[in-house]
Parts: structure tokens; sequence; C-alpha cells
């Protein structure tokens, strides 16, 4: 199943500031649905036509908020910091078609992240397109998403 890295990415980078570990799996988990909720709603909105995009976007936000949920009470901080170093290396140095793994030996998550594309947008800034993926427990979501390189280095989700 394909979800927006958008949903990946952001809930890696985003969710780890709560103080203690029953907050923080509530605050992951609940931070995970929602990126995955929006993610699902952008997915079901490409398909269908007419009263089948309703559908599809009421299924696809359904979906996405499930698999954003269980990503996001799955992902450690240890996780987070690897996927996000993995993936910030992979868009910064990486030829197009090239993977670039992590793994988490303490935990036993894993995952790749592949540039597919690399372009310069209408602003100036350099983009790319790539694939992820992350193993949790045996299951694999594979992700993909557009990230545009800001003035300081960083890498921004477009999409």
């Amino acid at each position: 199943m394909k979800t927006p890295a958008v949903l990946v990415v952001t809930a890696a980078l985003t969710l780890g500031a709560c103080a203690n570990d029953g907050q923080q799996l509530g605050a992951k988990q609940t931070a995970g649905g929602l990126f995955g909720a929006v993610g699902g709603a952008i997915a079901g909105s490409q398909i269908g036509g007419g009263k089948g995009t309703v559908a599809a976007v009421a299924i696809g936000t359904l979906l996405g908020a499930f698999i954003g949920s269980e990503i996001g009470k799955s992902l450690d901080n240890a996780d987070k910091a690897a996927m996000a170093q993995t993936t910030h290396n992979a868009l910064e140095t990486q030829k197009v078609g090239t993977t670039s793994t992590w793994q988490n030996p303490d935990s036993g998550h894993s995952g790749t992240v592949t540039p597919t594309k690399t372009y310069q947008a209408p602003s100036g800034q350099y983009c790319r397109e790539y694939t992820q993926t992350v193993n949790i427990g045996g299951q694999t979501e594979e992700a993909y998403g557009k990230a545009c390189r800001q003035p300081d280095g960083t890498w921004k989700i477009q999409n």
C-alpha cells in the first residue's frame, strides 16, 4: 500500500516532544493518525470521479488515519532519528535510483529512502521526488513524496 511520504516523514520528524512514555505514545499515535487521515484524503481525492471521488476521499481518510496511527505508535525516538538522518542524507547526496537504508537494532524497525527524480522548481529551489519504506514487525509500508532544499540546507516536504 502506498501512502504519501509526508505522512511517514512528518510524523517521524515531529513526534517525540512529550516528556514521559505514556504521553509520548499517545502523542505519536494521535499525530500519526492525523497525518495519515490528511494523506489518505489527498490520496483518495486522486481516485474516482464525481460521486466516486467523495467515497474515495472518505475511505482514504479512514485508512490513512489507521495506518498513520499504527506507524506513529510503533516508531520510537531512535527509529525517527535514524529515518530522519537517512532521509536527509539520501536527498542531499544520493544519485537518482540509489537506495539508502536505516535500521534500529534495538527495535528491529528499518526502512529505505530512494530519490527518484531531481529538478529545479520555478522558485529556483532544487527539489527531489523519492520513495520511502518503513518496516515495522515484518510489515512494510511504502510511501512517496517530494521535498525541496531550503537555503539553510534542510529539506522541506512539499506534499
